[in-house]
């Protein structure tokens, strides 16, 4: 049982005590010293204590056997009978309390007939006992209600917070699903970098499956946290750039800048930003034409992380099928899962040139 549902539940009996302990001392309250009476204080406490019985029955045993059985018809009778039977061992109470003459002017609480209703004629001494017992049915009908109106919210709340943790549960789901797609892709696209220059017997190769080894680590290892620390990522997307420009043309221009305060402590989504960044290389690289990758990422001073990127745009024909998209659908659907309404992303085509932005609030 974790703290937060003990304190919950300790808060909830703390309710329950104050409720009781203002109802049960209520004589204290409207008694003046000269009037109180522990006879007459006595004699009030058996009202409250059917009110406390027939509030309990309801909440621990009728709704949850009952009620919230589909029972409605027995949960409804039941009570019927509970709250008429309460009521006339109430009224049976108060004639016995009168009877002994000792409640004094005052009538305990709860009802009963005034004493003046002794001196009145046969046929009229009805009416108050008859208000009064009205009253009794009435005050114990609204204790009913409210021990079912308190037992729903708190099902209601239990129902809901069981809700979030499935949806939770759910997300996290998805997206160690999405992350167990980040990793044979991001593998594939990099593999395939690497066999460009396997074949042209570039001596590039090796020092690229070192710089391979170290980029997979830190996928297969960081991309476990729900989020890194930003400046790790950055590093990360700093070495698979590097990564990436061993196989460049002569003439391609990169541009790279990351502006992120040193004693940053922003926590990111780890891989949020390589997907775009190897979109980049896929269709902004030409081997015959002029081609260039500008890409900065900034930390923001209101916790918000900008990425830009743009390139020079060369889409692939339909026989280059690597990737197939899916790393920006797993983008997407990240940011979704975990940024709703957190971020703004945002792509456009223009005179050949694909820009896109990524904006995170943390």
């Amino acid at each position: 049982m974790n703290r937060k549902w003990i304190k919950i539940k300790a808060d909830n009996i703390f309710i329950h005590i104050a409720a009781w302990a203002i109802i049960f001392g209520q004589p204290l309250f409207f008694m003046s010293r000269g009037d109180f009476s522990w006879v007459s204080f006595l004699l009030f406490i058996p009202v409250p204590i059917c009110f406390t019985v027939v509030f309990y029955t309801n909440y621990f045993y009728l709704i949850d056997r009952l009620l919230f059985e589909n029972r409605k018809n027995e949960f409804l009778i039941t009570n019927i009978l509970i709250i008429l039977g309460t009521a006339l061992l109430i009224h049976l109470w108060h004639e016995f309390s009168f009877t002994l003459n000792v409640a004094g002017d005052m009538p305990p609480f709860g009802g009963g007939k005034p004493p003046e209703a002794t001196s009145r004629p046969e046929g009229s001494r009805w009416v108050p006992i008859v208000i009064f017992i009205l009253r009794d049915l009435l005050s114990l009908t609204l204790v009913v209600i409210l021990a079912t109106a308190i037992k729903m919210n708190r099902r209601w709340a239990k129902v809901e917070a069981m809700q979030k943790e499935m949806q939770q549960t759910m997300v996290e789901a998805e997206l160690k699903n999405l992350k167990n797609q980040i990793n044979p892709h991001f593998l594939l696209n990099t593999l395939n970098n690497i066999y460009a220059l396997a074949q042209l017997n570039s001596p590039k190769v090796k020092p690229a499956i070192m710089d391979l080894s170290r980029l997979l680590q830190y996928v297969l290892y960081e991309n476990n946290k729900m989020f890194v620390p930003l400046k790790e990522e950055v590093n990360f997307i700093g070495n698979y750039i590097d990564l990436m420009r061993l196989r460049l043309p002569v003439d391609a221009q990169i541009s790279v800048q990351f502006d992120i305060r040193e004693n940053s402590e922003m926590m990111i989504a780890p891989l949020i930003f390589i997907s775009l960044i190897e979109n980049a290389f896929k269709h902004g690289i030409s081997s015959g034409e002029y081609s260039f990758i500008d890409i900065s990422l900034t930390e923001k001073e209101e916790g918000k992380i900008e990425f830009l990127c743009r390139n020079s745009y060369f889409p692939k024909d339909a026989s280059d099928k690597s990737g197939n998209g899916i790393g920006l659908q797993q983008v997407k659907k990240r940011l979704e899962l975990i940024y709703p309404y957190r971020y703004m992303w945002h792509k456009e085509i223009e005179d050949n040139v694909y820009s896109t932005v990524l904006v995170i609030e943390t």
